[in-house]
């Protein structure tokens, strides 16, 4: 049995506002590094977050809600802590790594649970697909962050 759609809307907005919390996240990190490659890298998984959130919102209205359009008060006070940390540690790669993973961590945790959620097909397709993305920047964060971390 799915969802009523209010209650759809209200994960779809939950994954809305991770996927801004993680573009403004990657946005962070891409400003404090100075390795033009991670810089890219960094900027390239912002855009993607953004074109997430996209989706997602598309999908609240469709179902007749209203998307969410902000990052959440726990992903920037995320941020804040990122900012300050790098200032304290000079803004190593591996510090500003480590919070890039943390901040996947948070986004992998938020759709692992929309997916246990009883979604219309539609809706989970669309979750289950960009989880994966989530999970595949996850594992190239951490292992970049091991690569930093032995150098």
């Amino acid at each position: 049995m799915t969802k009523s759609g209010k209650d759809v809307v209200s994960v779809l907005n939950h994954l809305i506002e991770t996927c801004k919390d993680g573009q403004e996240g990657f946005k962070t990190c891409a400003g404090d590094i100075k390795n033009a490659e991670l810089k890219s890298l960094f900027e390239k998984r912002s855009v993607e977050c953004s074109t997430a959130a996209g989706e997602l919102q598309e999908a609240v209205m469709a179902l007749g809600g209203n998307p969410e359009d902000s990052t959440s008060f726990s992903g920037d006070l995320h941020r804040r802590w990122v900012d300050l940390k790098a200032m304290v540690t000079g803004k190593s790669e591996e510090a500003i790594l480590n919070e890039a993973e943390r901040g996947e961590d948070v986004a992998l945790k938020a759709y692992k649970e929309a997916l246990a959620e009883p979604l219309p097909a539609n809706v989970y397709s669309i979750v289950e697909r960009q989880y994966h993305g989530v999970q595949r920047n996850h594992d190239q964060i951490k292992a970049l962050r091991n690569i930093a971390r032995a150098s």
